[in-house]
């Protein structure tokens, strides 16, 4: 081998080296991202696409690495999973009223009328106020909201006034106003994980469950629940959040980065929602599951004293507001 080959060689070597240098070292940071949903959920779209975003805002130097299905873990364990810093990223919503009141105003039954309403609380000063108390009490800071279609009860019979719930053996989240209002309404409420409920509806454990129509799809509840009865007991938004551990590590050019790609995140999953509410009702008729008019003014009239006794006394002023307008 000649002298020149030789230095050839070497060069392309150091080049070679250099490329899988640069390779390691440019992503510096992993954002673990779970949440509840399944790949098909405008929720877990707009992850993916947050972390696309913050990528190509960070030349690749932060990367988001997504976790659907409850694979990263289940909710209130990522929540703490957050705050022990263990976890850097999840969904979540009303769920984070176990640490600040103010997070139960996301889901208030019947408080939200229209999706336009829900969107003037979640963006305006109220807003602000939910955010703030969340940072500072649970730790998680909110950087992005998604709206969430109305939640529905399906069971395996049409459901259509609050008298007929009669002892309904349901599940709710671990959401101390969900279990005081349902209970209120006369069915007998369970708090259980979501990724427990298909399960224990094939099995008797419970006979029902309230969700959104998106979730109702993504689990698969039409193959064990026979009827959505049109409750639409909440609107509500939930947060994409970031642990403040791993916010108050990131430079300012990178918060302003990722509120940026949380932005873009916000924005298209709104069109997916929005996109995909009428396909999900179809589909789910297809495949066989009723959906029944309930006698929403009677629910509504129903929840109203039970929802204002049971929130903290802190929010109680804004939900008699929000019962007013």
């Amino acid at each position: 081998m000649t002298f020149k080959t030789t230095m050839k060689t070497l060069a392309a070597g150091l080049a070679f080296s250099a490329m899988m240098i640069g390779i390691g070292s440019a992503q510096e940071l992993t954002l673990k991202l779970g949440h509840l949903a399944n790949e098909q959920n405008s929720w877990h779209k707009a992850s993916v696409k947050f972390g696309e975003e913050l990528s190509a805002l960070t030349d690749g130097r932060i990367a988001v690495e997504v976790f659907p299905n409850d694979s990263l873990g289940r909710e209130m364990d990522l929540i703490n999973g957050m705050q022990l810093g263990t976890v850097e990223m999840t969904i979540t919503g009303e769920s984070l009223q176990n640490w600040a009141p103010m997070a139960a105003l996301l889901a208030v039954p019947y408080a939200y009328q229209s999706l336009e309403q829900m969107d003037e609380i979640a963006s305006g000063e109220i807003g602000d106020q939910i955010e703030a108390q969340v940072i500072e009490q649970a730790q998680v800071r909110p950087i992005a909201y998604f709206a969430r279609g109305p939640r529905n009860l399906t069971a395996n019979r049409a459901i259509t006034t609050p008298e007929e719930l009669d002892g309904l053996r349901m599940r709710v989240p671990n959401v101390p106003l969900f279990v005081d209002t349902w209970s209120a309404l006369g069915a007998a409420p369970t708090p259980m994980a979501f990724s427990e409920v298909f399960t224990s509806l094939q099995n008797g454990t419970i006979d029902a469950q309230e969700n959104p129509l998106a979730l109702i799809q993504s689990a698969s509840f039409n193959e064990v629940q026979t009827h959505v009865n049109l409750t639409e007991h909440v609107r509500s938004w939930i947060y994409l959040t970031i642990s403040e551990q791993v916010w108050n590590q990131l430079s300012e050019e990178d918060q302003g980065h990722v509120m940026t790609a949380a932005a873009a995140a916000q924005e298209f999953e709104r069109e997916q929602f929005l996109a995909d509410e009428q396909a999900i009702r179809e589909d789910l008729e297809a495949k066989g599951m009723t959906f029944t008019e309930v006698d929403t003014a009677a629910f509504a009239e129903a929840a109203r004293e039970p929802v204002i006794n049971s929130v903290d006394e802190s929010i109680r002023p804004i939900v008699e507001d929000l019962f007013a307008r």
